[in-house]
């Protein structure tokens, strides 16, 4: 008896496994007649959306500046840069100063005589005016917001402040002591010190105003745009520049670089001389994505199939002053609007048209191309003034059809059921 229902046990089993079995062999026969449809017709609906077209390059360039050079005879000295590196300067304006001889212990002495001239200003019973209790006030402010600042310029200025107002403090205390006492000794020698140390140091002027920078590279006065003729391909591969390598800090001197423009020089194959126009403006993308406006100034044309651009650009000035050599999208035209398949647009007469496809019904619509690429178009609708130079009477004008965002277009259209 036990031995009837194990047997029975196990036809049911088989009997679900062989059900199972079915199941999954006719889904799989529904995923592959599925997929064979897809194949033999594949969806030909296209939705049109807002897109862009480009013609563009990757290539190399050299960044040309209008730039001079500022060293002094201290050099060697060692620097103190007054104004920071990309920061904007005025002609003749302090842009840098080389260090005095014996600066560090001119610096050690009057810094000796600060504390002492405070040790006695501590020790001194005398009243002193009501200006020196406003002056205290000042310099503990100042003190107190030092630390919240971050900017350099702005540091060096509020330590500039709180200097002047010790020597006024000091000033105040050495006048309402007795003539010839101590502390007036020990203010006219840091006078003394002070003037060593400012009067034996060389401060360097801005030449013409710009963006000060401290990164030079030799380059300045061959890179320049007063030489486009000697600049040849074979000239640049002998600079031997590595791309988008950062020009070094120099400790010795400092430039001043023209903000309002500068140029790139780069080479292209003349297979595209077609693009390439003295006049011509078009794009170009730097390494952070910024698409900036560029003017193509002169064109050299190489021996070897080569052509020799150089563009010029008032934007991202800054940005280029830490490089010599760069890696740039160049953008010959770009162009935006309804981006459609170049597959969904016939031709009939000379005129283009899209079959657009509302709720199954099938219309022939007359569309203008702005700019057409490999694959894709971008494409819009006639204004009236265009359909009435187009021949089109007021009739068929109100009967036009626009194109718009969002319709549904045919790909691979066949023309002979459309009416």
């Amino acid at each position: 008896m036990e031995e009837k229902k194990q047997i029975s046990k196990e036809n049911r089993i088989d009997r679900k496994k062989i059900i199972i079995y079915i199941i999954l062999f006719l889904l799989l026969i529904y995923v592959f007649y599925t997929l064979y449809l897809l194949v033999k017709q594949p969806t030909n609906i296209f939705t049109i959306e807002e897109g862009k077209l480009y013609h563009e390059e990757t290539v190399t360039g050299y960044v040309i500046r209008n730039e001079k050079v500022v060293k002094g005879k201290n050099y060697k000295n060692g620097m103190e840069q007054i104004k920071i590196e990309g920061e904007k300067v005025a002609k003749n304006e302090n842009i840098f100063r080389y260090y005095s001889n014996n600066e560090e212990n001119l610096k050690q002495k009057v810094s000796e005589l600060d504390a002492k001239i405070q040790e006695v200003m501590k020790s001194n019973t005398n009243p002193f005016p009501s200006d020196m209790k406003l002056i205290e006030n000042q310099i503990d402010e100042k003190v107190y917001n030092i630390n919240k600042i971050k900017d350099i310029t702005k540091l060096e200025e509020y330590k500039r402040e709180i200097d002047n107002l010790v020597k006024k403090k000091s000033k105040i205390a050495g006048d309402s002591s007795p003539k010839g006492s101590y502390l007036n000794q020990l203010i006219e020698e840091r006078k003394k010190y002070e003037n060593s140390l400012n009067g034996g140091a060389e401060y360097v002027t801005a030449p013409m105003s710009g963006i000060i920078s401290y990164k030079v590279d030799g380059l300045e006065e061959v890179l320049t745009p007063n030489n486009f003729e000697t600049l040849s391909k074979e000239y640049f591969e002998k600079l031997d520049l590595k791309t988008g390598k950062v020009v070094a800090t120099n400790e010795e001197c400092g430039k001043v670089i023209d903000n309002f423009s500068c140029y790139i020089a780069t080479i292209i194959p003349s297979k595209n001389e077609q693009y390439a126009e003295v006049g011509k403006r078009i794009k170009i993308r730097l390494s952070n994505n910024s698409e900036i406006p560029a003017e193509i100034t002169n064109i050299i044309k190489e021996q070897d199939d080569n052509l020799v651009l150089f563009l010029k650009i008032d934007k991202q000035i800054k940005e280029l002053i830490n490089y010599r050599k760069i890696s740039f999208d160049l953008i010959w035209w770009s162009e935006s609007g309804l981006k459609v398949p170049n597959h969904a647009i016939i031709e009939e007469n000379g005129k283009q048209y899209v079959v657009r496809n509302r709720a199954g019904y099938l219309s022939k619509i007359l569309i203008k191309i702005k700019k057409q690429g490999d694959k894709y178009s971008i494409i819009q609708a006639y204004t009236t003034d265009e359909l009435k130079k187009e021949g089109m009477t007021n009739e068929e004008i109100a009967q036009y059809k626009k194109i718009s965002l969002y319709d549904e277009i045919i790909v691979n259209p066949n023309v002979e059921k459309i009416k």
